[in-house]
Order: structure tokens, then sequence, then C-alpha cells
């Protein structure tokens, strides 16, 4: 209940001065809610926030700081359905509210107003986004009630991250300018806050507990550290890109708004700090025996709270205060030229590959995989070598190239005329297909994990754990075969462009994010079942691997030529109705992204079959070599042997003939 009140205290004090400052619960000038509605609407969202952060963040101790057998494995999940529960019921309440501000009359026990809120939720975006997140967390609290396994909570905290996405859609319009960076950010921004909030919570609670039932405090307090080091980073990146999206100019600081995110900001500086200062000096004093260092770690996590609690008062007063910045969906605007209708963006200068480099579309979420990526692989290389572990230095610069080009691909001008041109996107995908994962795939990064983070012995699960688990479980084991994994690869191709797949990653968000992880899976698969350097399950015979590339470029020539010489235009009502007066005409340039697909797709399936025959001559190189070790330890026994079986023969023949 400390906690509790901890966080939920800080955080009502913050919302009420916040709406206060930035206006947002002031009456409206034409037909008001009504205050029950103004000031229900930041409270429920609020609360949804406060249990998506303990349903999230406990279930993320659950599965990274805690074991099983730990007494507080359970006390967890407890936590988690808890804060799941208080998010559904909120998300509920949200919902209610909001549908209460747009229908502007009573609560009657009618059938027409329920007919009418029944049609809000089912039929409107607002609507169906608050249904889904009420869903998901009444799923996620049935979830941590029943589980009691590491497979399960990891599961279980899927569906928790997932069920913030649609807060992320709402928290932005969709057909408003920079509307993918903005719900990028806030998804972003809202899942590593829930992680950072709701786990220092749930460390509170164990440290409280520790000395009843004997929970490894010391463990899971710097096991926490490191994720809140990690969300310190993804929270404050994340927030500056919000701020910056939606208080533009400097100026945009001088506002209520502006006033507001400088508070946010400079608690979650204090935050940051009060991490930096003290916890790296109490971790090393927490292993020992005494009470002290944990009673004063305890009452440091408590100022914490507090100020998460206002932080996150904060965030819901902004999430109803004007910004600077108009959000007003292209739709609305009397002038919006087709492409902004479609995009929400005016089109860009006329395309040159030049301006490849110069036209940026900010993803936080893949440009913070790139940096995180690179720089924990590089950690990973100069922990063996301060060990004495050697590491080729050319699978370092393999990783790091094919962050740089994954980076390139989704925030680049490669994004943002991806848009607007096929070829310009067919580029994009032939990297993200196979370019990328060729190069992440020999820089062997399971490999590296394995030697690189220290295993748990106490029966908990850490990153290297997680990542053994996953490589070596029965389902990867069946997509990983190179049969399976050449069919995924090339079927789901055909089936992405041929199919409402294809309209959906250009037109939704959401399915612009599964479009690039799913091509990045399919061809890391793709590429490990035939020239991966990781263990593998599967070590099909080196002819069967050429035979497969070989295919492979056969199938990406008829999808190529299939482009080249189709008459039909591929998502016709987004390419097609663009409005551009540059560049060549849809079709034309559809076609143009066959010949690139037909072209640039070879090249890394090239690469693929000289690796597969590079690495078909080392395995008979060492093949020869081993026989010729046996033939020197055994004296060649092996062909004197053959020898014998020929002369015995040649004699049987010769009596043979004889008789």
């Amino acid at each position: 209940m400390g906690v509790l009140s901890l966080l939920s205290g800080g955080m009502l004090v913050a919302l009420v001065v916040g709406l206060a400052v930035g206006g947002g619960a002031d009456p409206l000038l034409l037909v008001d809610p009504g205050d029950a509605v103004r000031y229900g609407i930041p409270t429920a969202k609020a609360l949804v926030h406060l249990g998506a952060a303990l349903a999230v963040g406990s279930l993320m101790l659950a599965a990274f700081a805690l074991s099983p057998r730990d007494p507080g494995f359970d006390v967890s999940l407890v936590v988690a359905a808890a804060g799941a529960a208080l998010m559904t019921l909120a998300s509920a309440a949200s919902a209610f509210f909001t549908f209460l501000a747009i229908y502007l009359e009573p609560v009657a026990l009618t059938q027409q107003f329920g007919d009418i809120l029944w049609l809000f939720v089912l039929e409107t975006e607002i609507g169906r986004a608050w249904l889904i997140s009420t869903m998901l967390s009444a799923i996620v609290t049935v979830l941590a009630l029943l589980i009691r396994s590491h497979t399960g909570v990891f599961f279980a905290g899927v569906v928790a991250v997932a069920s913030v996405w649609p807060l992320a859609e709402l928290g932005h319009a969709a057909g408003t300018a920079n509307h993918e960076a903005a719900v990028s950010a806030s998804f972003t921004h809202s899942v590593f806050a829930a992680m950072w909030v709701g786990g220092l919570a749930m460390v509170a609670i164990l440290g409280w507990l520790a000395p009843q039932k004997a929970l490894p405090f010391p463990d899971v307090f710097r096991r926490f550290s490191t994720i809140a080091l990690v969300s310190f980073a993804v929270v404050a990146v994340s927030g500056a890109t919000n701020a910056w999206l939606r208080v533009g100019e400097l100026q945009g600081l001088f506002t209520p708004y502006g006033a507001l995110v400088m508070a946010k900001v400079g608690a979650l500086v204090l935050l940051g700090t009060m991490g930096a200062l003290y916890r790296m000096r109490l971790i090393r004093q927490l292993e020992g025996t005494g009470t002290g260092p944990r009673s004063i770690t305890l009452r440091l996590v408590a100022a914490e709270l507090a100020l998460m609690g206002i932080a996150t008062g904060l965030a819901s007063a902004l999430a109803r205060t004007q910004t600077p910045v108009p959000q007003i969906p292209a739709t609305e605007i009397a002038q919006a030229t087709p492409a902004e209708i479609l995009t929400g963006e005016p089109l860009p200068p006329e395309f040159t590959w030049g301006r490849v480099f110069t036209q940026w579309q900010f993803d936080v979420v893949w440009a913070l995989v790139v940096v995180f990526g690179v720089l924990f692989y590089v950690w990973g290389h100069l922990r063996l070598a301060k060990r004495g572990d050697s590491w080729p230095l050319s699978r370092t610069i393999m990783w790091v190239s094919g962050m740089v080009i994954l980076g390139l691909s989704t925030n680049s001008g490669l994004a943002v005329y991806g848009t607007y041109l096929f070829s310009v996107h067919m580029v994009a995908h032939m990297l993200l297909s196979m370019a990328i994962p060729l190069l992440l795939v020999l820089s062997a990064p399971v490999t590296m994990a394995s030697r690189a983070i220290a295993a748990r012995k106490d029966g908990s699960r850490g990153a290297r754990e997680w990542i053994l688990l996953a490589v070596h479980s029965k389902y990867l084991a069946v997509l990983g075969h190179p049969l399976v994994a050449a069919v995924i690869f090339g079927v789901s191709l055909i089936v992405f462009y041929y199919s409402p797949l294809f309209e959906w990653a250009l037109e939704e968000h959401l399915g612009h994010q599964w479009m690039i992880l799913h091509f990045l899976f399919t061809g890391y698969l793709f590429a490990q079942s035939l020239v991966g350097v990781d263990p593998s399950p599967h070590n099909p015979p080196y002819p069967l691997r050429l035979i497969i590339v070989l295919a492979t470029m056969a199938f990406h020539a008829f999808f190529g030529i299939g482009l080249i010489y189709g008459t039909g235009l591929l998502a016709p009502e987004w390419y097609g109705a663009m409005g551009r007066e540059w560049g060549l005409d849809p079709l034309s340039d559809q076609q143009q992204g066959g010949e690139l697909a037909w072209g640039l797709g070879e090249i890394p399936t090239l690469l693929l079959a000289i690796v597969v025959t590079w690495s078909w001559s080392k395995s008979d190189d060492r093949k020869n070599k081993r026989r010729d070790r046996a033939a020197d330890r055994d004296g060649d026994r092996e062909l004197t042997a053959y020898n014998e079986m020929l002369g015995n023969l040649a004699k049987r023949d010769k009596k043979l003939s004889r008789g």
C-alpha cells in the first residue's frame, strides 16, 4: 500500500496542478460535458498508465530478475494481475468518459443510449482502440493469475506491452503531421516508462518483504538497475522526440504545454541523477549482511517513486493540454493535397539518390534498435578481449554494417520516398530481407551473447538464457529448417505484395512496423539455415544448400519479371492517388521496382552462393586434413585395408578364371 500511495499520490497532485496550468480541464466554450467528464478523462488515463506500469514492470522483473523458486516470483504475478485489472477498469472508464465528451448528453438507462454507446465502441477509431486495450489488459489479468512459469510470464508480458499500442495511436490522431514518428515515440516512451516505474515499484515491494521471505534483494536490485539504465535512456530519447513534434519552435516552450514539458524534463533529469549518484554506490554495499544499506536504498526508492508519480501525472495533464503545434488531420485542411490526405505529410522534393542521405524520417523504435544493437555487440567484443578471448574483428564490422544499413532503411530517404515510390520501397525491401540478415547472420550474434553475457545459476533468466532458449526451441527448429525457411522466405514475398497486407503496411503504422520485422525475421531464418555461424539443429548437405540458393535466385527473377511486365498497379488507391508531378508515373515506377528487385535481389543471393561454395570447400579441406592426421597416427590403416581388399578381390578373380 505504501508503494501505491507514493505513486498515486504524486501522480494525482501533479495531474491537478498540470490541468490547472495547462487548462486541460477548463470548461468548454460551446457545449460543456461537465466537471465529471473533464476531470474524469485525464484521471482515468492516468490510472491506465499506472496499471500498465504495475503490470508491465512486475512481469518484466519476474521474467528477467527472479526465479520461479523465489517467493517474490508469485508476489510479482499478483502485483501484475492487480495492475492489469486496474488498467482494464480504467480503460473502460476512459472509453465511457470519452464517449460522454463526444455525445454531450446525460447518462440514461435507455435503449437509444446503449445503442449509441455500442456504436461508438465498435465503429469509431477511438472506441475500438479503447476496446482493444481493455480486452488485452483483461487477458493479462487472467494470465497473471494462472501462470507460474517463465515462459508464461514472457507471453503475458508480450500481451501487456501490446495493450499499450492503442494508447499510442490515440495520443496522435491519424492523418496529422508526423503521425508515424509520434506513434513510435509514444509507444516506446510508454512501454519503457512502464518498465521503469512498475519495475521500481516491484523492487520496493520485494525490498520490504525481503527480511520475512528471504528474498535475494541485492541480486534483484542489481539486475533491475541495468534495466532501469536502458529504460532511462529510451524514455529520455522518446520523450524528447514527442516534445519536439508537439512543441515545434523554441517559443513553444513558453506556452503552458511547454511549461509542463519542462517540468517533466526536470523530474526525469532528477530521477536519472539520483540513479547515477546513489545506486552505483549502494549496489556493492547491499552485498553485505547489514540492514543499513537496504534501508537507505528503500528510502531512495521511495523518493524516486514519488517523483515517478509526479512525472506520470504531468504526462496525463500534457495529453489534455493544447499543443503549440496544431494537431489537425489533413482531411480537415481545406487545401490539403492528395498526398497530405493519404500520409498526413506534404510531398517531399523530387526524388534523387542523393536525397536518400538528406531527407530523414526519424523512427525512434528502429533508431534505438540500431544504437543499442551496436553498443551491446561492441561491449561484448571488448569484454571478450579484456578477458583474453579472441573474437574476429570481421564479425564486429559486419554486425555494425548491418545495423547501420538497418538505420538507413528505416530512417533515411529510403523510408521517406518509399511511401511515394514503389521502386524506392523495393530497394528498402531488398536491404531488409537479404542484405541486412546476411550481415547479421555472419556476425554470429548468438555465439557472441553466449560467450559475453554471464550465465545465471539461480534459476532466473537473463538475456543470455532467453536468447539460448529461443534458439533451441522446437518451434524455431521447425522454422529454421532450410526447406521450411526457403518456402517462408519465397512464398511470403508473393503473399505480401499480392494481398491486402501490402496496403495495410502502407496505410497503417502498425502494419509498417510488422512489415519491417517480418522481412528481417524471414531473411535472417533463410540466411541462418544456409550459412549460419551460430549453432543450428540442422546441418544440411552443401549440395542441397546450393540448390536452395539457386532456386531462390530463380524465384526472385520470376517475381521481378512479373512486376516488370505486369499491367496492374499494386495498391492503386495509394501509389496511384498520390498526385505526384515528378518522377515516373505509378505503373512505370512499379516496373522499375521490378527491375530493381531482380537486379538487387540477385546480388545478396549471389553472395550467399559464394559463401555456401566457400564453406563447402572449407568443409572438404577440414575433412581431408582430419583424414591425413588419422593416417599419420595409424600408419594409413584405412588405405592399407582398402589395398588389401583390392588384392583379395584380384586373387579371387584369378581363381575363378582358372576354374
